[in-house]
């Protein structure tokens, strides 16, 4: 099936795309890998932002439904949610293999 013939990609992966585009969401999105969920200090530190810098970024990437945010007491604590990047990689993995398969027909045209 190709990528013509395929269902579009998910209504959400422009957002997500957008989201994963800024290196500080992709280090937050890094902090969080190991499943466990990590307070706004916890997330800030070491990194070259306010509190409120990185709360931004976190609520865009809320918003893309890449992370979730729960309050627990007096802060907010971020887990990253792993659905919406494994429904992105399954449409790039697509686009990825027909872009094998077009320039393989590329080789063999190229060849004869």
């Amino acid at each position: 099936m190709s990528v013509r013939e395929s269902s579009p990609p998910p209504v959400d992966a422009a957002p997500i795309f957008a989201a994963l585009g800024d290196q500080t969401r992709l280090a937050l999105i890094g902090r969080l890998l190991n499943g466990e969920q990590r307070s706004i200090t916890e997330l800030s530190r070491g990194l070259a932002l306010t509190r409120q810098g990185v709360t931004k970024h976190l609520h865009i990437l809320e918003a893309a439904g890449v992370v979730a945010g729960q309050r627990v007491g007096r802060e907010s604590r971020y887990e990253l949610r792993r659905e919406p990047i494994d429904r992105v990689r399954e449409f790039l993995n697509l686009v990825s293999r027909e872009w094998d398969v077009a320039i393989d027909r590329l080789k063999s045209h190229l060849e004869e």
